[in-house]
C-alpha cells in the first residue's frame, strides 16, 4: 500500500489527461457516484451560508472548508456506522455525511451544541470537534486499541491537517499505533498552510505520508480532490486495519480555497492567483459524472436547489430553538458528578444574560 514521493493514488481524470473529456468505466456503482457529488455539493452550500451567517454575527468564528469537500466527504463516506471518527474543526462535511442533522452543525456554531448533545452516550461514534491540534489523535488511537482487545469489528479514524504533523501529539499517536498494531486510520488533509504557515516550512520531509515508516505502519498518498480516489484508499485502509494490519497513515493532497478561519486574511501570505492552480473538486466530480452518467446541467440545477432548501430549512431550525440552560455547561465534563460542581453552580447568576 505504501505511496509516497512518486506516486499519488487518483481515479478522476485531471483538467490534463487527454482522456478527461471521454467516457472512462467505473467500478463505482451510479448510487454511489451521485451520493457522494450531492453530499459535497451540500457541504460547500453550507459552507458558503456559514460565511454568511458570520458575517451577519449570527454565528462565532468559523473555519472554511470550500476546496476540501472531496477529501472531507470521500473519507467519512468509507466509513461503517459503527466505526469511530475524530474529526477537527474545519470537518462540517464529515458530520454530514455521517448523518447528523444539518441544524445541529448550525447549533454547535451558534454555541447552542457540541454535535453530541442530544446523541445516544452510549453508543457515541462521531466524537465532537477538536480544537486544540492534534489532542484527538491519541483518543483515536486510545478507543482503537480497547475495540481491538474487546474483540469488536470497528475501526477508528482521527482526521488532521498538516499543520499536526508538528505537533508532539502526532508522534506519539503513531507511535503507539505502530507499536500495538491499533486498528486505526490516520487522515491528513494536506491542504497547503497550517493558518499561515506553508507546508515547506511544517517539515523537510518530502511528503507527509512517508513519515508512517518511522512508526512501522503503512503509509498512502492520494489526490485529495479525486473523491473516488480518496474513498478508494481509506476503505483500503479501514479493512487493512479490520484484518489485523495495523494503522495506516493517508496524505490527501488538497487545497484550502478559502481562509483559515472567518477572522483570517490569506492574501497576507499567498498569492492571490495560487488558488487557480488547484481544480475545484466540486468539477473534478461533475465531470466525471457528465462523462459516465450523461450528468446535465438540469441535474445539476436541482441537486443546488435541494441543498438550498436543506441548509435554509437547517438554519431556521437552528435559530427557531431556544438558548441552553447555563447548568448544561457541566454535562459531559466528567463521567458523573464532582465535588466542585456544587459550589460552581452557586456561582451562576440569577439572569445569565450580561449586558456590556
Amino acid at each position: 500500500m505504501a505511496s509516497h514521493v512518486d506516486e499519488i493514488v487518483r481515479v478522476l481524470p485531471t483538467v490534463e489527461d487527454d482522456e478527461a473529456d471521454e467516457e472512462s468505466p467505473t467500478p463505482f456503482s451510479e448510487a454511489t457516484l451521485l451520493e457522494l457529488y450531492e453530499t459535497q455539493v451540500l457541504a460547500r452550500t453550507f459552507d458558503e451560508k456559514a460565511i454568511s451567517l458570520h458575517r451577519q454575527g449570527r454565528i462565532g468564528t468559523y473555519a472554511p472548508l470550500q476546496g476540501q469537500e472531496a477529501a472531507q466527504v470521500g473519507a467519512a463516506m468509507a466509513l461503517r456506522e459503527e466505526d469511530y471518527l475524530f474529526p477537527t474543526y474545519r470537518d462540517h462535511a464529515m458530520y454530514l455525511t455521517r448523518g447528523l442533522p444539518l441544524s445541529e452543525v448550525v447549533r454547535h456554531l451558534m454555541g447552542r451544541g457540541n454535535y453530541v448533545d442530544r446523541q445516544d452516550e452510549s453508543d457515541l461514534r462521531t466524537f465532537p470537534i477538536t480544537i486544540p491540534i492534534a489532542t484527538q489523535l491519541p483518543h483515536a488511537v486510545g478507543i482503537g486499541m480497547g475495540a481491538s482487545y474487546k474483540g469488536d469489528d470497528v475501526v477508528a479514524m482521527a482526521s488532521l491537517g498538516d499543520g499536526a504533523t508538528s505537533e508532539g501529539d502526532f508522534h506519539e499517536a503513531l507511535n503507539f499505533a505502530g507499536v500495538f498494531e491499533a486498528p486505526a486510520v490516520f487522515f491528513c488533509q494536506n491542504n497547503g498552510y497550517a493558518i499561515s504557515v506553508p507546508r515547506e516550512r511544517q517539515t523537510a520531509s518530502a511528503t507527509i505520508a512517508q513519515k508512517a515508516d518511522a512508526y512501522g505502519i503503512e503509509g498512502v498518498r492520494v489526490d485529495g480532490n479525486d473523491v473516488l480516489a480518496v474513498y478508494d484508499v481509506v476503505t483500503d485502509a479501514l479493512q487493512h486495519a479490520r484484518s489485523g494490519g495495523g494503522a495506516t497513515l493517508i496524505e490527501a493532497v488538497t487545497y484550502r480555497r478559502g481562509p483559515h478561519t472567518t477572522t483570517d486574511d490569506p492574501d497576507v501570505y499567498r498569492d492571490e492567483d495560487e488558488c487557480e492552480e488547484w481544480t475545484d473538486p466540486l468539477e473534478r466530480t461533475r465531470g466525471y459524472l457528465e462523462d459516465v452518467v450523461g450528468w446535465t446541467e438540469a441535474d445539476d440545477q436541482e441537486v443546488r436547489e435541494r441543498a438550498q432548501e436543506r441548509v435554509q430549512a437547517a438554519v431556521e431550525t437552528a435559530e427557531a430553538e431556544s438558548d441552553p440552560e447555563p447548568e448544561t455547561m457541566f454535562d459531559h465534563v466528567y463521567a458523573g458528578d464532582h465535588p466542585r460542581y456544587p459550589h460552581q453552580r452557586e456561582q451562576l447568576p440569577d439572569d445569565p444574560v450580561v449586558n456590556h
